[in-house]
């Protein structure tokens, strides 16, 4: 059973930790019951691209 918005907050950290952006930086846009979860991380494009790409593999 969900426990009220840990796993959202728990996506949230990692994300912005693995990105390094501030956690107010990421929000969850979408399944927010679900475990697939649809994220936005506010900030310059392309200097998030060049941080994610790496940790992706891309």
């Amino acid at each position: 059973m969900p426990d009220k918005g840990k796993a959202n907050a728990a996506v949230i950290g990692l994300v912005a930790k693995a990105l390094g952006v501030p956690r107010g930086a990421v929000r969850v846009t979408g399944g927010e019951t679900a475990r697939l979860k649809t994220i936005e991380i506010a900030g310059d494009g392309a200097t998030l691209v060049a941080k994610l790409e790496p940790l992706l593999a891309i």
